[in-house]
């Protein structure tokens, strides 16, 4: 498994694989610190296309002055053997500057939809995000660019962009994993102390809870989210962000849950911030 740096670096083993063999490229966006559902996601890449690149840059700029971009966790190491583990052709892992040129005057903000859940939380994440996946997939050339159900937010994001500039990659989701404890993995439950991480576990109960409410014939949007409220309110460290019943699409609130709802949760369990969503089935 080879280790690029450069964009030019990308672009060239992107068009090399595909002119050698005519097979297809998928790209895995990440920022590190790797865990099973990362491995998920390059699996899946691996077994629908023929070459796959694994990303690891943790973007600036999608980070607020006030979060955690200083400390968020990196493994550089253990990360390259997971994708290497796991099918991977290559870990593109670029500096700061090889994203972001001196000079950098070119961001990708979509409208709307950026200022929503995650995005009216964080000013500005989406727009970092927005340009790095477009850096990501214009680099790569990339045929599938796999993303995780966990992020869905950001997916209605990407799929908006991939839709509004006309980008050949297809946006590709792949569904949650889960700890045995139903917790859903995230780089950042590494901050979590054993307490903390055992009130955490109220995110998933108020997914699994709202799931089974919509199969139960649950339609209205005020008692799914008044009972998530609840269970979240229980955990004396754990701070509600949103709990919000949305069109996957527009990410706008709806009143009334249909199948491909989104029932979405965002929570600080003491200082870290952590999410959790269900589409309804």
């Amino acid at each position: 498994m080879e280790i690029l740096r450069t964009c030019a670096e990308l672009r060239e083993w992107s068009r090399d694989e595909r002119n050698d063999s005519g097979n297809t490229i998928g790209l895995v966006p990440t920022m590190g610190a790797l865990h099973a559902g990362h491995a998920s996601l390059i699996r899946a890449s691996c077994e629908s296309v023929g070459f796959t690149a694994v990303s690891i840059f943790v973007n600036p700029t999608q980070f607020g002055p006030s979060e955690d971009y200083a400390r968020y966790p990196r493994a550089f190491d253990a990360d390259c053997a997971l994708a290497k583990a796991e099918g991977a052709s290559v870990v593109f892992a670029p500096s700061v500057e090889e994203m972001y040129p001196t000079g950098s005057a070119t961001f990708i903000e979509v409208e709307g939809l950026s200022g929503r859940l995650d995005g009216q939380s964080r000013p500005g994440h989406f727009r970092g995000v927005a340009t790095v996946v477009a850096k990501l997939m214009i680099a790569s050339e990339a045929d599938r660019a796999f993303f995780g159900q966990k992020d869905a937010a950001q997916v209605a994001v990407l799929r908006r962009l991939a839709a509004d500039l006309r980008v050949a990659t297809e946006i590709v989701v792949c569904p949650i994993v889960r700890d045995a404890d139903g917790l859903a993995l995230s780089s950042r439950n590494v901050y979590l102390s054993p307490a903390e991480r055992a009130q955490a576990l109220a995110l998933g109960r108020a997914i699994r809870n709202a799931e089974a409410q919509f199969a139960a014939g649950e339609r209205r949007a005020n008692v799914l989210i008044d009972t998530a409220r609840t269970i979240l309110a229980a955990e004396p460290d754990v701070r509600i962000d949103y709990v919000e019943l949305v069109d996957w699409a527009t990410l706008l609130p709806i009143a009334s849950a249909e199948a491909g709802s989104l029932f979405a949760v965002a929570a600080w369990v003491g200082a870290t911030r952590l999410i959790d969503n269900a589409v309804f089935l």
